[in-house]
Protein backbone atom coordinates (compact mmCIF):
# COMPACT_ATOMS: atom_id res chain seq x y z
CA UNK A 1 0.00 0.00 0.00
CA UNK A 2 1.32 3.29 -0.95
CA UNK A 3 -0.67 5.28 1.35
CA UNK A 4 1.74 7.58 3.76
CA UNK A 5 0.95 8.32 7.26
CA UNK A 6 -0.05 11.71 6.72
CA UNK A 7 -2.60 10.73 3.78
CA UNK A 8 -4.44 8.18 6.01
CA UNK A 9 -4.33 10.91 8.96
CA UNK A 10 -6.48 13.25 6.80
CA UNK A 11 -8.68 10.26 5.62
CA UNK A 12 -9.53 9.67 9.03
CA UNK A 13 -10.54 13.28 9.48
CA UNK A 14 -13.28 13.11 7.23
CA UNK A 15 -14.19 8.99 7.37
CA UNK A 16 -16.72 8.02 9.29
CA UNK A 17 -16.19 5.18 11.92
CA UNK A 18 -18.55 2.27 10.51
CA UNK A 19 -16.92 -0.60 12.44
CA UNK A 20 -15.69 -1.63 16.14
CA UNK A 21 -11.97 -3.42 16.29
CA UNK A 22 -10.95 -4.75 19.50
CA UNK A 23 -7.46 -4.43 20.12
CA UNK A 24 -5.85 -7.33 19.18
CA UNK A 25 -7.88 -7.06 15.29
CA UNK A 26 -6.32 -3.85 15.14
CA UNK A 27 -2.90 -4.74 15.52
CA UNK A 28 -3.42 -7.50 12.98
CA UNK A 29 -4.96 -5.05 10.77
CA UNK A 30 -2.24 -2.63 11.03
CA UNK A 31 0.42 -4.37 10.12
CA UNK A 32 -1.54 -5.75 6.90
CA UNK A 33 -1.63 -2.06 5.68
CA UNK A 34 -5.27 -1.54 6.59
CA UNK A 35 -6.72 1.87 5.85
CA UNK A 36 -9.58 1.55 7.44
CA UNK A 37 -7.98 0.11 10.59
CA UNK A 38 -5.80 3.06 11.04
CA UNK A 39 -8.86 5.43 10.48
CA UNK A 40 -10.59 3.79 13.30
CA UNK A 41 -7.84 4.07 15.50
CA UNK A 42 -7.52 7.49 14.66
CA UNK A 43 -10.88 8.74 14.94
CA UNK A 44 -11.48 6.50 18.22
CA UNK A 45 -8.39 8.10 20.42
CA UNK A 46 -7.53 11.42 18.51
CA UNK A 47 -9.53 13.28 20.71
CA UNK A 48 -9.12 12.64 24.05
CA UNK A 49 -5.05 11.92 23.05
CA UNK A 50 -5.61 15.44 22.20
CA UNK A 51 -6.64 16.72 25.53
CA UNK A 52 -3.83 14.58 27.03
CA UNK A 53 -1.22 16.48 25.45
CA UNK A 54 -3.09 19.74 25.90
CA UNK A 55 -2.66 19.16 29.65
CA UNK A 56 1.58 19.31 29.16
CA UNK A 57 1.42 21.39 26.30
CA UNK A 58 -1.16 24.43 26.52
CA UNK A 59 -1.07 24.96 23.33
CA UNK A 60 -3.75 23.72 20.80
CA UNK A 61 -1.67 23.41 17.57
CA UNK A 62 0.94 21.48 19.42
CA UNK A 63 -0.75 19.53 20.88
CA UNK A 64 -2.52 18.35 17.78
CA UNK A 65 0.91 18.37 15.95
CA UNK A 66 2.01 16.13 18.75
CA UNK A 67 -0.73 13.87 18.75
CA UNK A 68 -0.44 13.25 14.71
CA UNK A 69 2.78 12.72 14.98
CA UNK A 70 2.72 9.40 17.40
CA UNK A 71 0.20 7.72 14.59
CA UNK A 72 2.58 9.01 11.60
CA UNK A 73 5.06 6.67 13.89
CA UNK A 74 2.56 4.02 14.29
CA UNK A 75 1.61 3.95 10.31
CA UNK A 76 5.45 4.01 9.52
CA UNK A 77 6.19 1.31 11.70
CA UNK A 78 2.90 -0.63 12.03
CA UNK A 79 5.41 -4.07 10.98
CA UNK A 80 6.93 -3.57 14.55
CA UNK A 81 4.01 -2.74 16.55
CA UNK A 82 4.16 -4.12 19.89
CA UNK A 83 2.18 -2.82 22.70
CA UNK A 84 2.76 -5.13 25.72
CA UNK A 85 -0.49 -4.36 26.82
CA UNK A 86 -4.12 -2.01 25.29
CA UNK A 87 -3.48 0.15 22.73
CA UNK A 88 -5.26 2.66 24.31
CA UNK A 89 -2.41 2.65 26.98
CA UNK A 90 0.15 2.02 24.30
CA UNK A 91 -1.06 5.37 22.64
CA UNK A 92 -1.36 7.47 25.73
CA UNK A 93 2.43 6.32 26.93
CA UNK A 94 3.66 7.84 23.29
CA UNK A 95 1.45 10.98 23.51
CA UNK A 96 3.26 11.47 27.26
CA UNK A 97 6.71 10.77 25.87
CA UNK A 98 6.17 13.06 23.08
CA UNK A 99 5.28 15.68 25.03
CA UNK A 100 7.81 15.22 27.33
CA UNK A 101 10.46 15.56 24.75
CA UNK A 102 8.91 18.67 23.34
CA UNK A 103 8.81 20.16 27.13
CA UNK A 104 12.38 19.00 27.39
CA UNK A 105 13.99 21.08 23.95
CA UNK A 106 11.34 24.40 24.93
CA UNK A 107 12.95 23.95 28.60
CA UNK A 108 16.54 23.80 27.36
CA UNK A 109 16.29 25.99 24.65
CA UNK A 110 14.68 28.73 27.89
CA UNK A 111 17.96 27.67 30.31
CA UNK A 112 20.71 28.10 27.70
CA UNK A 113 18.75 31.63 26.38
CA UNK A 114 19.22 32.91 29.90
CA UNK A 115 22.45 31.61 30.55
CA UNK A 116 24.21 32.90 27.00
CA UNK A 117 22.67 36.11 27.53
CA UNK A 118 24.24 36.59 31.04
CA UNK A 119 27.05 34.50 31.54
CA UNK A 120 28.67 34.03 27.28
CA UNK A 121 31.42 36.98 27.98
CA UNK A 122 32.66 34.13 30.67
CA UNK A 123 32.85 31.33 28.54
CA UNK A 124 36.17 30.08 26.88
CA UNK A 125 36.42 33.04 23.87
CA UNK A 126 37.57 30.59 21.46
CA UNK A 127 34.55 28.24 22.24
CA UNK A 128 32.10 30.96 21.79
CA UNK A 129 32.91 32.40 18.41
CA UNK A 130 32.57 28.09 17.11
CA UNK A 131 29.26 28.04 18.41
CA UNK A 132 25.79 29.56 18.00
CA UNK A 133 22.77 28.82 20.04
CA UNK A 134 21.20 27.11 17.23
CA UNK A 135 23.96 24.82 16.53
CA UNK A 136 24.31 23.64 19.99
CA UNK A 137 20.60 23.30 20.53
CA UNK A 138 21.11 20.23 17.81
CA UNK A 139 23.96 18.78 19.61
CA UNK A 140 21.84 19.02 22.45
CA UNK A 141 19.05 17.45 21.08
CA UNK A 142 21.53 14.97 19.55
CA UNK A 143 22.81 13.96 22.84
CA UNK A 144 19.59 13.47 24.43
CA UNK A 145 18.29 11.35 21.52
CA UNK A 146 21.90 8.85 22.03
CA UNK A 147 20.29 8.17 25.68
CA UNK A 148 19.00 4.49 25.67
CA UNK A 149 15.15 4.96 26.34
CA UNK A 150 14.80 3.95 30.37
CA UNK A 151 17.89 6.08 30.56
CA UNK A 152 16.23 9.69 28.62
CA UNK A 153 12.75 8.35 30.36
CA UNK A 154 14.68 8.69 33.79
CA UNK A 155 16.54 11.88 32.92
CA UNK A 156 13.42 13.96 31.46
CA UNK A 157 11.73 13.03 34.53
CA UNK A 158 14.27 14.32 37.09
CA UNK A 159 15.49 16.72 35.48
CA UNK A 160 12.36 18.73 33.61
CA UNK A 161 9.67 17.24 35.79
CA UNK A 162 11.32 17.75 38.76
CA UNK A 163 10.58 14.28 40.15
CA UNK A 164 12.83 13.43 42.52
CA UNK A 165 14.52 9.45 42.42
CA UNK A 166 11.93 7.36 45.01
CA UNK A 167 9.20 9.48 42.74
CA UNK A 168 10.59 8.30 39.47
CA UNK A 169 11.13 5.07 40.56
CA UNK A 170 7.33 4.50 41.56
CA UNK A 171 6.07 6.04 38.71
CA UNK A 172 8.48 3.53 36.41
CA UNK A 173 8.07 0.45 38.97
CA UNK A 174 11.93 0.22 39.44
CA UNK A 175 14.31 0.08 41.92
CA UNK A 176 15.70 3.51 43.34
CA UNK A 177 19.04 1.69 42.92
CA UNK A 178 18.00 1.61 39.34
CA UNK A 179 17.03 5.10 39.03
CA UNK A 180 20.43 6.15 40.41
CA UNK A 181 22.45 4.61 38.07
CA UNK A 182 20.41 5.44 34.84
CA UNK A 183 20.97 9.14 36.23
CA UNK A 184 24.45 8.46 36.48
CA UNK A 185 24.28 6.83 33.08
CA UNK A 186 22.28 9.75 31.55
CA UNK A 187 24.82 12.38 32.89
CA UNK A 188 28.11 10.34 31.95
CA UNK A 189 26.71 10.37 28.10
CA UNK A 190 25.68 13.77 27.77
CA UNK A 191 29.01 15.03 29.21
CA UNK A 192 30.74 12.83 26.49
CA UNK A 193 28.72 13.97 23.67
CA UNK A 194 28.81 17.72 24.83
CA UNK A 195 32.68 17.65 26.00
CA UNK A 196 33.75 20.42 22.90
CA UNK A 197 30.61 22.32 24.16
CA UNK A 198 31.62 22.22 27.85
CA UNK A 199 32.96 25.85 28.04
CA UNK A 200 29.68 27.31 27.34
CA UNK A 201 27.02 24.78 28.81
CA UNK A 202 29.28 24.20 32.11
CA UNK A 203 26.74 26.01 33.87
CA UNK A 204 23.84 24.62 32.52
CA UNK A 205 25.25 20.73 32.82
CA UNK A 206 26.07 21.70 36.69
CA UNK A 207 22.05 22.48 37.25
CA UNK A 208 21.22 19.58 34.96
Amino acid sequence: MNLTAKQAIFNAYFHPLKVEYSDSTVIILLKQGSEKAYEWLFKTHFESLHAYAYSFIKDDEMAEEIVQNVFCRIWEKRDLLKTDGSLKSYLYRAVHNESLNYLKHQKVKASFNVYYAGQLDQADEQASHKITTAQLQQHIDAAMSQLPQQCRTIFQLSRFEQLKYQQIADHLGLSIKTVENQMGKALRIMRQKLAEFLPIILLLLTKW
